[in-house]
């Protein structure tokens, strides 16, 4: 019996697009995935900051999808730039199918640069400044 033969180009897009919720870690490795779970719990965490610190910044409340969503972005780039053999012999071992990448992980590869290190970007700026400055600048 073989097992279902996962997509690179589709586990990538996953990444890119509901990294933040871990879709792309149940997607290869199942409904149990640890990792994955970890990045579902940061719903739930963000909710409790809304709940428990009304009156925070708006930032703290949602910092804990930003973090995860990060990490969804650098499995984007790790799951894009492997290997066709090496994805195969990861997550495809039983399948009995090889798996020929085209140029669409080139175009998310592309996209999830663009948007991770805005996001990355955005984030360590605006956590300094409310570090930093108390929120001076925004």
């Amino acid at each position: 019996m073989s097992t279902p033969h996962k997509n690179k180009s589709f586990a990538t897009f996953l990444a890119l697009a509901f990294g933040t919720l871990g879709a792309h870690r149940f997607y290869l490795r199942g409904s149990v995935d640890k990792l994955g779970l970890i990045h579902v719990t940061c719903l739930p965490i963000a909710g409790l900051a809304y709940g428990l610190a009304p009156h925070a910044n708006w930032f703290y409340k949602v910092l804990p999808l930003l973090v995860s969503a990060v990490a969804g972005f650098i499995e984007a780039l790790v799951i894009g730039t492997m290997s066709d053999e090496k994805f195969d012999a990861a997550f495809n071992a039983g399948s009995g199918r090889k798996s020929d990448t085209s140029w669409v992980v080139a175009l998310l590869l592309v996209a999830t640069m663009m948007v991770g290190a805005t996001v990355l970007i955005g984030t360590m700026s605006r956590l300094f400044d409310l570090l930093y400055t108390g929120g001076a600048y925004g």
